[in-house]
């Protein structure tokens, strides 16, 4: 069972596209049920079984928890499904999209209160996969911090790899195909011969679309007919609709510069049927970060996967690990974050080279990087689910060392309290009786005294 709080159907984001990967991968061997948000339009009409919910709470989505073989469900979702702890199914938690480092940024200072609820799905883990190395290190230390990291799971791998492991975002194995225009020619201002430089994705916080549109301008003199585009500005799924974005901040600079539907222009979300289009359609393809943050040493930018599977030269901002993607593969230009120079000459280099040169290097990485190939640690905890070693083997003593210490602790000084307040409950009943003795031998005198009257 893949468990999505992404909608899944004609507009998806990255981790909703994740999942129907997922379920398409592994119905190829299993028995599969992709459970979505019911304000998904996906029809079932695929290898796998489709169940809507309609919340976290639906008895439907328990009823089929409770009938799994194995779960794969994301970190943040964990909490939310109480079934998943009632069922004792194993479980494995995605930890590809980091929580902790993008909550920094779309709540400030409730972020620690957002992330506690985390806590639930490191204990109830049986298998955790995430996207890179760099996240797998991450996960590790969440983990060992979490107490689970210890002998049992040791003594099971010394490698940690049947504990954590690396699934990363994956692509067709095959080369995409148009299958009609729908940005050259037919977006209102961008003709039929301009080239087009693409943002894939949302402009969320900790991205840097500003920059993007400050290259932009910086080149209108050498390149009137350069056009960035920013398609995916609303997210499809409702339930990120008053996610704080830089849309607006991006929007204002355009309109400062002269540029807005001239040269930069924005979208609400292209349908998953034609991104191929958009993405054969673009000349040049940009992920831009403002800096050397946690969560760019982290991040798994999917939409780069999505570039590279177009074939399409990408201008990427160094510091995360989609960016040493690019390097590895040699399929763009690294510049340095926020650096508006560097970015126009690499949009000006990429532009002049044919893009038939490139092509060899992308079809390296497609079959590297395709979808079948990724998913085979989680296909391997399919194959053989089974509950993590520690819990079988320490139960409710599973946790963070150091706190089960405090709270075997404070639970031994509560039984030593519990015992005292016994003791003196005792002893004072004890002095009431001794006190009421020569009462109740008066009382009794009395009686007789009456009775004998």
């Amino acid at each position: 069972m893949i468990i999505s709080q992404d909608t899944i159907g004609a507009a998806m984001a990255g981790p909703g596209i994740r999942y129907y990967h997922f379920a398409c991968v592994l119905a190829r061997e299993f028995p599969v049920v992709l459970a979505v948000p019911a304000a998904s339009t996906l029809q079932p009409d695929q290898a796998f079984e489709l169940l809507r919910y309609a919340g976290d709470t639906d008895p439907a989505l328990a009823a089929m928890v409770g009938q799994a073989r194995a779960v794969v469900i994301s970190s943040d979702a964990v909490p939310r499904i109480p079934e998943l702890a009632r069922a004792g199914v194993p479980v494995a938690v995605d930890g590809y999209d980091p929580i902790q480092p993008e909550t920094f940024y779309l709540f400030e200072g409730e972020a620690a209160n957002r992330v506690a609820h985390l806590t639930t799905a490191y204990l109830l883990g049986d298998f955790f996969f995430c996207a890179s190395e760099r996240q797998r290190d991450w996960w590790l230390g969440l983990l060992e911090a979490n107490g689970r990291v210890n002998s049992a799971t040791f003594e099971d791998d010394p490698t940690f790899r049947r504990l954590v492991d690396v699934v990363p975002f994956g692509m067709a194995a095959e080369a995409p195909v148009a299958t009609r225009r729908v940005v050259k020619g037919v977006w209102p201002g961008i003709g039929a011969d301009d080239k087009v430089l693409l943002w894939g994705g949302g402009l969320w916080p900790w991205l840097d679309p500003l920059t993007a549109v400050r290259a932009v301008a910086r080149l209108q003199d050498q390149r009137s007919d350069l056009r960035l585009l920013f398609p995916g500005t609303r997210h499809p799924n409702p339930r990120m609709a008053e996610t704080r974005t830089h849309t607006e901040a991006a929007r204002q600079l355009a309109a400062e510069l002269g540029l807005l539907d001239k040269a930069v222009f924005f979208g609400d979300w292209i349908p998953y049927q034609d991104w191929v289009n958009v993405l054969l359609e673009s000349d040049v393809a940009l992920t831009l970060h403002p800096r050397d943050t946690l969560e760019s040493r982290l991040a798994f930018r999917s939409r780069v996967l999505d570039y590279i599977w177009a074939g399409l030269p990408t201008v990427a901002a160094r510091g995360d690990v989609t960016a040493d993607l690019v390097a590895a593969y040699d399929v763009g230009v690294i510049v340095t974050p926020e650096a508006v120079d560097e970015v126009a000459a690499a949009v000006l280099r990429l532009l002049a080279e044919p893009r038939e040169s490139w092509q060899p290097r992308f079809a390296a990485a497609r079959q590297a990087m395709n979808w079948e190939t990724v998913v085979r640690p989680l296909a391997e905890f399919c194959r053989q689910p089974r509950l993590a070693p520690d819990k079988l083997a320490y139960g409710s003593g599973v946790g963070n060392p150091y706190y089960l210490e405090r709270l075997n602790s404070l639970e031994r000084a509560a039984g030593d309290l519990r015992q005292q307040v016994r003791t003196y409950q005792a002893s004072r009943a004890l002095r009431w009786l001794r006190k009421l003795d020569p009462l109740v031998l008066r009382v009794g005198w009395l009686r007789r005294r009456l009775q004998h009257n």
